[in-house]
């Protein structure tokens, strides 16, 4: 989308396939969806007749979902006898989530630390996720990971000290954690990749096309900041949570996942077992505290933004209160052509609350940006 001259407000989906392009529009559900250019102009569009096509497309059963996660990486077959009986007693939801968690990690030497991963798909095109505080590999949506394997090769790794990749001598910080993903991408021999970081892996996504610009091909920054003082604070009950290290992991892991959402549709949808993934990795507390620094110490990234030469996407929750919504807004003004998408109604958890939504959105992007790079 560089150089674009097209502005425009979406419900829910774009669909485009070149500059010239008139744009389709769909509505999924009820949440609305904003997306600009950072030309600050909006057009509204809306052609719901769309949405059936649309819907019959991103709707997968379980059955499809485990088809194409054991064509897509052969590892999957590993899973024993008794990870599959466990994975057949939990709710629907955590079923498809247990594939991906069940699936065996791949370990790689990157400087001072061994980093799991797993690989799903086998596209020429990479894309790596970056994931952030407190979380691990296997707390990706399971359906974003399902539909972005099925064309391309997708990389989920757990960042320094998480889940199963070893903390190492250096110290915490962006600069380390970005430094640790090109490492990544050098020991995997990937020469360029789509990347997509969410929250603290969104800082360190920023950081890698900073600094890196040659290695990465797109870039989406789900629910980020590029910090520095203008950046606008996390909601106060959260920074408490964050500060609050008598917290066990789990209990640090509940807290956070009501905060996710917004109030309303929290309390609408109280069983969390229904749409977020419960691996049985997990990140110390001693870990989260060490992340929780490093974003603290974190200088930001603002006034580097104009390096990014990679077309950019933006997206966030209007009722985030980890990263509100006008941080993403402060990023894509520093970055030509840069996207920026807003769902209304969503909170941090946005790819949990409403998962067709964002995967389509990601996934048109990507799509998009390639049709016209």
């Amino acid at each position: 989308m560089k150089n674009s001259q097209f502005s425009f407000v979406l419900i829910t989906s774009i669909i485009a396939t070149s500059l010239g392009s008139s744009l389709l529009v769909s509505s999924i559900g009820s949440n609305l969806v904003y997306a600009t250019t950072s030309m600050s102009q909006s057009i509204q569009q809306s052609q719901d007749e769309l949405q059936s096509a649309i819907n019959k497309e991103v709707q997968q059963t379980i059955t499809d979902t485990i088809i194409n996660i054991n064509n897509s990486n052969s590892a999957a077959d590993q899973t024993n006898d008794s990870q599959i009986q466990n994975s057949a007693s939990l709710p629907p939801f955590q079923q498809k989530a247990a594939i991906i968690d069940n699936m065996p990690s791949q370990k790689v030497r990157v400087g001072d630390i061994d980093i799991a991963y797993k690989q799903l798909g086998q596209g020429v095109n990479h894309i790596v996720l970056i994931t952030g505080l407190g979380a691990t590999m296997d707390m990706w949506s399971p359906d974003l990971l399902t539909k972005l394997s099925r064309n391309n090769t997708v990389i989920i790794f757990d960042n320094r000290g998480a889940g199963e990749s070893t903390i190492g001598t250096k110290d915490f910080s962006i600069s380390q954690f970005s430094n640790d993903t090109l490492g990544l991408l050098d020991a995997l021999n990937i020469e360029k990749a789509d990347i997509l970081g969410w929250s603290m892996g969104a800082f360190t996504s920023q950081e890698l096309a900073s600094m890196h610009a040659d290695r990465v091909n797109n870039l989406i920054l789900y629910a980020s900041s590029c910090g520095g003082p203008n950046a606008v604070p996390a909601n106060p009950e959260v920074r408490q949570t964050f500060e609050n290290n008598t917290l066990t992991p789990q209990e640090f892991a509940q807290k956070s996942i009501s905060l996710s959402f917004p109030d309303q549709w929290f309390s609408a949808n109280p069983n969390y077992l229904n749409y977020f993934p419960i691996p049985h990795e997990f990140v110390s507390r001693e870990v989260i505290d060490m992340q929780i620094k490093s974003i603290g110490e974190w200088s930001g990234n603002c006034q580097a933004l104009g390096n990014i030469t990679s077309p950019t996407m933006a997206i966030v929750g209007t009722d985030d209160i980890f990263t509100p919504a006008e941080n993403s807004i402060n990023i894509i003004k520093e970055i030509p052509g840069a996207w920026l998408v807003q769902i209304e109604d969503a909170g941090h958890g946005l790819m949990y609350q409403y998962p067709e939504t964002f995967t389509n959105i990601v996934e048109t992007f990507l799509n998009v940006t390639d049709t016209i790079s």
